[in-house]
């Protein structure tokens, strides 16, 4: 898919998920209230009272900004970034909740009425992702664990993680009997291509590529080494829902990708996950792991005839409270991306000319969904004192977030499981394999150096430029110190 026609399946898919607008809405409403107040269904009377608390929020938001635009005494706007998902929650989520309401069938498979919304955001999902076929579950993690059953992963089998990530990807694997080996990352702060080939052994089954922090991995290398010597790629798209490469909506390169929209994520229910493949043996797999190890017709009728046998699974079914907020969620999709890329980008812009500054290595800065803006500095200390000096400007700066440098974690360490006799690191290769500080020393540089500013999808100018003045200052004084 070239970059041309990812544009233009974003414009239709904008287009062909959208729901029912509040403005649409009211001359139907209003034609039943001006009746009178008796004739008002119990959903008009919530989607009247909808509207108008819409405009009165909007005139307090008005208000807000115009507050927030002016000079204060102290010339600090408020930089909050806050979670991007509940910033964009309006009548769609409200209409599509109250439709399970009304149903009486908060069950995906079958109720009193006709439970549709976890199939059409499966489908709506695939589709926008550029993939055959959706699964909508729990959790991230459950797509994980959903993910490596697909794969067909299992004791015997090693699994390259990278070492920077969440705790998930590195639990999918020990909980599936595999091995975690874990490889650096590089300055783009996701997998290093390069050290991924050196870890490649004849009992590698697949990679975890985690794109990280909103931004993507450098695919094509990846991609080239997994397909050459045989390994499944697993997409870990949790933290870059959205996000592509080089054309290619990400989740839908490697073998099967998964998402989560647990509350940090960039379409949110508060939880619940995803994953898509166009390989209807892993989709089947993984329909029937997250179902107990049977498998509905829902499932068959997308990727045909079974071609799998019942299996011991789990249970991480989504419910219709889920898929309809996460349905009207990802009609905003295509909004809140362009929002958060436009303020992360002015920022970038502003601080590239910076004398000496090292950003973040994007192998493809139009794939990134503009999550945070992140630049080095020459060491921990300095890092540290950067960091510090931005919060005191009120600049949401830190330290890299949102993930764990697994090697170094004590249990990691120590090999600990569910049970001794688990058979993860009971294999010669398990009991041989040491993790720890040694096995990681480049990815904990690169944590060690960088800063984190995180960037807002309700960013206005006057923000963005702040937190470029507040950059440029801050790094010149401690350039001039260092």
């Amino acid at each position: 898919m070239t970059t041309q026609n990812v544009t233009k399946a974003a414009a239709l898919r904008s287009s062909s998920l959208r729901s029912t607008s509040c403005s649409e809405l009211v001359p139907k409403v209003r034609s039943r209230r001006d009746a009178g107040p008796q004739n008002l269904t119990r959903r008009e009377f919530l989607t009247t009272s909808c509207m108008a608390l819409s405009g009165a929020a909007t005139g307090l938001g008005a208000q807000r900004l115009l507050a927030e635009e002016s000079p204060k005494p102290t010339g600090v706007p408020n930089i909050d970034p806050g979670y991007i998902g509940p910033q964009f929650f309006d009548e769609r989520e409200e209409e599509a909740l109250l439709d399970v309401l009304e149903s009486r069938s908060p069950f995906r498979f079958w109720g009193k009425g006709k439970p549709s919304k976890v199939l059409r955001f499966e489908e709506n999902f695939a589709k926008y992702m550029g993939a055959r076929f959706g699964l909508g579950v729990t959790s991230g993690t459950a797509a994980l664990d959903c993910a490596v059953a697909g794969l067909g992963i299992g004791p015997g089998d090693e699994v390259i993680v990278p070492a920077y990530t969440w705790w998930s990807d590195y639990t999918c694997v020990v909980h599936a009997g595999a091995l975690p080996v874990f490889a650096d990352i590089d300055r783009t702060f996701n997998l290093d291509p390069r050290d991924f080939e050196r870890k490649i052994t004849p009992r590698t089954k697949a990679v975890i590529a985690v794109h990280l922090l909103g931004g993507p991995c450098d695919m094509d290398p990846i991609m080239e080494t997994a397909r050459k010597r045989g390994v499944a790629v697993l997409e870990d798209c949790a933290q870059c829902v959205g996000g592509s490469y080089r054309g290619k909506i990400l989740g839908s390169i490697g073998d099967v990708g998964i998402y989560s929209f647990q509350v940090n994520k960039m379409i949110t229910a508060g939880e619940g996950g995803a994953l898509v493949t166009s390989d209807p043996v892993i989709y089947e797999r993984a329909a029937r792991f997250h179902h107990m190890g049977l498998i509905h017709g829902v499932f068959l009728d997308r990727s045909g005839p079974s071609r799998v046998q019942t299996f011991a699974g789990e249970n991480f079914r989504m419910s219709e409270f889920t898929g309809a907020v996460l349905g009207a969620q990802l009609s905003k999709l295509d909004t809140m991306l362009a929002q958060l890329r436009r303020n992360a980008e002015a920022i970038y812009d502003g601080i590239k000319t910076i004398a000496g500054i090292r950003l973040r290595h994007r192998p493809d800065p139009q794939g990134d969904i503009g999550y945070g803006v992140y630049f080095e500095m020459k060491d921990k200390a300095v890092r540290n004192r950067c960091i510090r000096e931005l919060r005191k400007r009120k600049v949401p700066a830190s330290t890299l977030t949102g993930s764990v440098l697994l090697p170094v974690q004590e249990s990691v360490i120590n090999k600990r499981t569910r049970h001794r006799n688990w058979p993860s690191f009971n294999s010669p290769e398990g009991k041989k394999i040491k993790y720890g500080a040694d096995s990681a020393a480049q990815t904990l540089g690169i944590f060690d150096r960088f800063v984190q500013v995180r960037v807002g999808a309700k960013y206005t100018l006057r923000i963005n430029d702040y937190i470029i003045e507040a950059i440029r200052q801050v790094y010149n004084s401690l350039a001039k110190v260092s």
